[in-house]
């Protein structure tokens, strides 16, 4: 595990300089992984605004709302778009700047600990199947160089300050695709039963 540079070789990768340094030991640390859905502008899908937005080259004045984003540095690890096809940003074994202010199962500052998906979308918009397979796929290779123990949604670590992936996001479903697509492999079936999705649902519940 730990000659694993923490670039996934089914993700297109697209070098965010927003990241630095995990301050606990890579990959041992890493135990979380968060689910988010971004749309920018928002509602509209399909342009090449989130990667210039994670990447630092975003213009501004391609839409009014872009204004309040200036000056903003964030990324995320993983971008998931309509079609299911995955955009990395930040090595895993480094710290992606998503999750903000937040805290889980007592312990604040979840980037520190945390992995980072953008699911392309809104609150409003219900998933696309690709993309719900793309995100099990992905948390299955994820597995197999870390060691997750929870998947929360953004507004599980800071509730009252996000409201993502949002009620349309179907966790059961979600869990569905994990076991069916671990199913033909001993070691991730064993890992996905330890793993609890939102706040403490096991996979075995």
């Amino acid at each position: 595990m730990s000659s694993f540079d923490g670039w996934l070789p089914l993700a297109a990768r697209y070098d965010s300089p927003y990241f630095d340094a995990r301050p606990g030991p890579a990959p041992d640390d890493i135990t979380l992984l968060v689910v988010h859905n971004i749309s920018l502008p928002a509602g509209q899908f399909g342009g090449p605004h989130v990667s210039d937005l994670f990447t630092g080259r975003i213009d501004y004045n391609a839409d009014p709302s872009f204004a309040d984003l200036r000056g903003l540095k964030v990324s995320s690890h993983f971008f998931i778009r309509r079609d299911g096809s995955v955009i990395q940003y930040v090595s895993a074994n480094d710290r992606a700047w998503h999750a903000g202010v937040s805290a889980f199962c007592g312990r604040e500052k979840c980037n520190d600990f945390a992995i980072g998906v953008e699911l392309e979308g809104s609150d409003f918009v219900p998933f696309e199947a690709t993309q719900y397979a793309a995100l099990a796929e992905l948390t299955l290779a994820l597995l197999a160089h870390y060691p997750l123990t929870d998947v929360q949604g953004h507004e599980h670590i800071a509730p009252g300050r996000k409201t993502d992936p949002g009620p349309l996001f179907d966790w059961e479903y979600y869990q569905k695709l994990l076991k069916e697509k671990a199913v033909h492999e001993s070691a991730l079936v064993s890992a996905i039963a330890g793993l609890r999705v939102v706040i403490g649902l096991s996979q075995s519940q």
